[in-house]
């Protein structure tokens, strides 16, 4: 891998070898792509929905069994908690993959 380049008569590379150089970095620099902040505000939205979702979900349903099926206890409470909880493993769960997934891509690239 350590080739000099191709140089012409007068000591300068040679198109092709331009050309190739500059379409590997090209390709590098598509790979390795930082985010913008189209795709963090992108991450923090799926990152909010997964935890918004579950907990209003719980706690319409234990407004439902709290009017229907009233007792001593607050199944509105109870059932928001258990959807925060959800959305909150949920969240972290996901965030976790998307980290591990830029990990091995990073160990991919240095390889």
């Amino acid at each position: 891998m350590n080739k000099k380049p191709k140089k012409n008569p007068k000591g300068t590379p040679d198109f092709a070898t331009q050309v190739g150089a500059k379409a590997g970095r090209k390709l590098k620099a598509r790979r390795n792509a930082t985010p913008g902040v189209w795709s963090g505000l992108g991450m923090m939205g799926m990152i909010g929905w997964s935890v918004v979702v579950p907990t209003l979900l719980g706690a319409a349903l234990g407004l439902w069994l709290d009017k229907h099926y009233p007792g001593p206890h607050s199944w509105t409470l109870a059932l928001l908690v258990a959807g925060l909880t959800l959305g909150c493993w949920t969240a972290w769960y996901w965030v976790a993959k998307e980290s591990q997934a830029i990990r091995d891509e990073q160990e991919d690239d240095d390889e």
